[in-house]
């Protein structure tokens, strides 16, 4: 095509010869992972690893082997949510993923450093393909559902998990205000331009549950979650309220522990993929 720089990663178009020809990343032969699920927002400070830690927490009561592939190289959070520190370990025919106490298999950035707070830093290209070699290096244990917790935006590590990974659909994860609704159009049609199945939307922060009354205080505005699904033909599957108990569970390693029923729709939706 013209003007191509031949470099496949960052390249969107779908009549590209050359990204035709991208090829499939193979897992270990020692791995086994039934569904892939990426979870992505248009823009940062959504709550993206929040709700992937979460919908890992429901599918896995469900007596599901989930897996989090925690693809936000330079900004890794799943393990502290979790509560798990140890390095990762391998032998000769790959890496093995780490534990947490219910038995969520992940690989994170965060698990290879000597110590947690050490930054990354890495260019676009090397992101990507380290997402790349977290799904085909690691020995992923007989999983049913792999979850991709992707950074924001629509750059390099979201096109090479779309071009490269068997993604069998996504969730974009938004918030009520109508900046973020605009950029959430973006990530929809980006997915739309990939071929990538968009199996709905959740919106993190949606209000706030008054303990005494119950009343729903919108403390971010109305929601125009509602006005994007009816625009694209989208499931609004989840509406997540501002909870404290969850934030001092996620912030203190416990996020296994908290209440995920407002995902259950969520959670029937990727049941039926």
């Amino acid at each position: 095509m013209s003007g191509c720089n031949h470099n496949c990663s960052s390249c969107s178009s779908k009549d590209c010869k050359e990204r035709k020809g991208i090829q499939k990343a193979q897992l270990n032969p020692y791995s086994k992972v039934n569904k892939v699920i990426g979870v992505i927002s248009g823009k940062g400070g959504v709550g993206k690893s929040l709700v992937t830690s979460l919908l890992s927490v429901a599918m896995s009561r469900e007596g599901n082997r989930v897996a989090i592939l925690d693809g936000d190289i330079t900004g890794p959070s799943i393990p502290k949510s979790f509560g798990v520190h140890e390095a990762i370990g391998g032998n000769d025919y790959g890496m093995f993923p780490a534990m947490s106490d219910t038995g969520i298999q992940m690989i994170s950035t965060n698990l290879l450093l000597e110590e947690e707070t050490q930054p990354v830093l890495l260019r676009g290209p090397v992101i990507a393909n380290m997402v790349a070699q977290y799904f085909t290096d690691v020995i992923w244990h007989d999983v049913d559902y792999m979850f991709v917790d992707m950074p924001p935006g629509t750059g390099d590590v979201a096109l090479t998990v779309f071009q490269q990974l068997p993604v069998d659909g996504i969730i974009i994860v938004t918030t009520p205000q109508e900046l973020v609704s605009m950029i959430v159009e973006k990530a929809i049609n980006m997915a739309n331009m990939m071929n990538i199945p968009v199996l709905g939307i959740v919106e993190n922060m949606s209000y706030v549950e008054c303990p005494d009354c119950g009343k729903k205080l919108y403390v971010f505005g109305e929601s125009h979650a509602k006005d994007i699904t009816d625009k694209y033909g989208l499931e609004l599957l989840a509406q997540i309220p501002l909870n404290p108990m969850t934030a001092h569970l996620v912030d203190g390693g416990n996020v296994e522990a908290a209440d995920t029923e407002c995902l259950n729709k969520a959670v029937e939706k990727i049941k039926s993929l």
